[in-house]
């Protein structure tokens, strides 16, 4: 039988490339449900496509306008974050992929695995804010989460049939961003048209601007502690510009497996919603001879202050990540939209953390409290 999944962020980077990998893949997937925030255009063209039992625009003032053009398909229409909640837990669903950007994502993804759905989680923040409770709510639903981004993806493959040998450490990867090398002084100036070049991957605008401070890396730490079940002692950043090594695993013998490839979403995506197969597909084939120097690098966290803060906020621990990344969602925001400079985003962050209430043992309410709060200390700060 065909899996059945459900994109939730079917418009943004990570749902429009997994669309075209169920494309290539029509024996294998079949779209049952899609989701946009308010991109109605291209969610409309998705589901002329590939023809969803069901879609969900988060914008309820976007409604009609997909009502009027879906319905006549027998194309189910719904609207609000609500909705989205609820429809994660629909039977006809295998697989959900949470592929929306930021905080956005916690609330379906807490829904789709209280109701025992695989999840290929392509979104960090759900682990970054509340890793605790997800992995305890995953226990007692039996849900199983597949790692998207591609550095867990390489992780999580580095660890199958390795269940009864204990990880030492694991190596994450990081190309470095745009602006690797450069001195604090260097980035003063710096434009979010800069900062949206990344010089690897092609990925949404918050995910960009994330790889350019180091906060993307500093998220995926605080990922890794809560998917591996790992201690912050046990986690490396490595920098690889060539972003040819995904990430590795070194065990207690000292053996070390690393998973490599071209920097292409598609493979890990496809990894997610196959595992535990592996599918054969047409992407481009990776050749060593044409590729003879890969090289690491130390990360500078004295002039990309955000790793560092991750660190710090992940050694913290309580409600200390959550209130690190609803800081940075407004940074980047701002940043985005030329309220702040590139450096200020490490400041406004920073202060953040330290005038927001820390809560030790947090429970699902006070993530939310917290990350409201962030947000609102955040904004008054810009």
């Amino acid at each position: 039988m065909k899996k059945r999944i459900a994109i939730l962020g079917s418009t943004g980077s990570i749902g429009t490339q997994a669309l075209e990998v169920i494309e290539e893949q029509k024996d294998r997937f079949n779209v049952e449900v899609l989701s946009a925030n308010s991109n109605s255009d291209l969610l409309i063209k998705q589901s002329i496509l590939h023809r969803p039992n069901s879609v969900v625009i988060v914008d309820e003032n976007k409604y009609d306008e997909v009502f009027k053009e879906l319905n006549p398909l027998n194309i189910k229409v719904y609207s609000g974050s609500k909705s989205l909640e609820q429809i994660v837990c629909s039977d006809n669903i295998d697989v959900v992929l949470t592929a929306l950007v930021g905080y956005s994502g916690l609330m379906p993804t807490i829904s789709a695995i209280k109701s025992g759905k695989k999840i290929a989680l392509a979104n960090k923040e759900t682990l970054v804010v509340a890793g605790g409770l997800i992995n305890s709510l995953c226990k007692s639903s039996l849900s199983e989460i597949i790692p998207v981004d591609s550095e867990h993806s390489a992780i999580y493959q580095c660890l199958v049939g390795e269940e009864t040998n204990p990880t030492e450490k694991i190596i994450l990867t990081a190309s470095g961003g745009p602006f690797r090398g450069r001195s604090r002084d260097e980035l003063v100036n710096i434009t979010k048209e800069q900062a949206l070049k990344h010089p690897n991957w092609s990925m949404g605008a918050k995910i960009t601007i994330d790889s350019a401070t180091l906060m993307n890396k500093g998220l995926e730490f605080i990922e890794a502690k809560w998917l591996f079940d790992l201690t912050p002692e046990q986690i490396d950043v490595v920098v690889h510009p060539q972003s040819i090594i995904h990430s590795a695993v070194q065990f207690q013998d000292g053996s070390i497996k690393a998973q490599l490839g071209f920097p292409d979403m598609k493979l890990p995506i496809q990894y997610a919603l196959g595992f535990p197969e592996r599918l054969k597909n047409n992407f481009k084939r990776f050749d060593f001879l044409q590729h003879p120097n890969l090289t690491f690098e130390k990360p500078d966290t004295e002039t990309f202050k955000n790793l560092a803060l991750a660190y710090k906020a992940m050694k913290k621990g309580g409600n200390a990540p959550c209130v690190l990344n609803a800081a940075n969602e407004i940074a980047v925001e701002a940043f985005l939209n030329n309220k702040i400079g590139f450096l200020n985003m490490f400041d406004l962050i920073g202060n953040c953390l330290e005038k927001t209430n820390f809560v030790k043992n947090p429970s699902l309410v006070d993530l939310v409290e917290s990350n409201n709060e962030a947000r609102q200390i955040a904004k008054s700060m810009l």
